[in-house]
């Protein structure tokens, strides 16, 4: 029998996470090999330089640019804060005279007699990469950061916004096919990654803003209501770093989709333990799916009883992720090796599916993705 192997989201119990925590350049590594991380210790930090500011001291004091150098009040390698005075004209007799201020704070880099403009820079931007994960550094990268180790319940979804957060499970519905409203979400809810049904309204989604919830996991949203939430179209693209004050996981897809079972029964286990979370989606090459990592040092981690090399085979859990079947779940029948001609009237491979209602359909083998155990 013919295999394929197209891989899904990845939903486990238990596993193992590995994290790298990286710089965006070389810097200061706080931890080493052995050392336990909570997701908020910083573990690496730098010093971004500071944006440039050209102050055309020529044209303010009306002087030729080689005569800038004279009128200077500062040097190169001064400090100085904003308003404080940097240059100044001789003026006529002593009186008259213009002086030219700091439009900001920083620090004098270069004074040109070419172009008679003095480069101001300011301070230097501090960055400091976190943990993201409770666990040990298991490697260091030298003047980088590091990468963090730890056994986790794990759960990827298929869509999501907003960057990195911690917060603490809260399942506010009863079933995978609930619909998240605003009344649900209260004060008590800051802090809270908040775990909904088949849906959530653009309203629900500002309520868990307003009350400081950290994100919101469901199965489904409409477009026109993340379209109101962000005020944009959010097209196909990278996303995680939106600034809305909240992260959102997606697991299923866009419309009105129940949740899986498993991911639903997985998160009300998990109910009040602390997750690290993270909405950042890439679909195109180097996929990235956004995440809820509940780490567990307790965790009983089994061996994998069967490799997911083997691909789609009977048995398989997997998602159909196209038209006309979109986000439902379903299990594997059967994979028959000749081609079949469809609407397209392209020939492709197909499989037969049993979806959760019972019900078996055809579909092509590229219209579906595995749900990894």
């Amino acid at each position: 029998m013919a295999h394929a192997y197209t891989p899904g989201l990845k939903v486990a119990r238990a596993t193992i996470v590995r994290k790298e925590r990286r710089l965006p350049l070389p810097g200061q590594v706080l931890k080493k090999v052995g050392d336990k991380v909570k997701a908020e210790d910083v573990v690496a930090r730098t010093e971004l330089p500071g944006n440039v500011v050209p102050v055309n001291v020529a044209g303010l004091l009306s002087v030729p640019p080689e005569d800038v150098p004279i009128h200077m009040l500062k040097k190169v390698g001064d400090s100085v804060k904003k308003g404080e005075p940097i240059a100044q004209s001789k003026g006529f007799l002593g009186l008259f005279k213009t002086t030219v201020e700091a439009p900001t704070d920083g620090t004098i880099e270069s004074i040109s007699k070419v172009t008679g403009q003095v480069i101001l820079r300011e301070p230097p931007l501090p960055v400091e990469v976190k943990a993201y994960i409770d666990g040990e550094v298991v490697e260091v990268i030298e003047n980088e950061g590091v990468v963090v180790e730890t056994k986790a319940s794990f759960i990827q979804g298929i869509f999501g916004i907003g960057e990195e957060r911690i917060g603490y499970i809260h399942v506010l519905v009863d079933s995978p096919d609930d619909v998240l409203e605003a009344d649900m979400i209260t004060e008590e809810h800051k802090n809270k990654v908040l775990v909904g049904g088949s849906f959530v309204t653009s309203e629900a989604i500002k309520k868990a803003v307003s009350v400081g919830a950290t994100a919101i996991v469901v199965g489904g949203i409409d477009d026109a209501n993340l379209k109101d939430f962000l005020g944009y179209d959010i097209g196909v693209a990278i996303t995680g770093n939106e600034g809305k004050g909240i992260t959102l996981i997606i697991t299923e897809g866009f419309g009105k989709l129940r949740m899986a079972h498993r991911t639903f029964e997985l998160l009300k286990d998990l109910e009040g333990k602390k997750a690290s979370v993270n909405g950042a989606t890439q679909i195109r090459a180097g996929v990235i799916r956004p995440e809820v990592i509940v780490p567990d040092e307790s965790l009983e981690i089994k061996e994998e009883e069967e490799s997911l090399s083997e691909g789609l085979v009977p048995g398989s859990l997997i998602r159909i992720i196209r038209e006309p079947y979109f986000g439902q779940i379903g299990k594997v029948v059967s994979l028959p090796p000749e081609l079949r001609e469809i609407e397209t009237e392209a020939k492709v491979r197909v499989l037969e599916v049993e979806l959760e209602n019972g019900e078996r359909v055809i579909v092509p083998r590229a219209n579906v993705e595995i749900i990894e155990e």
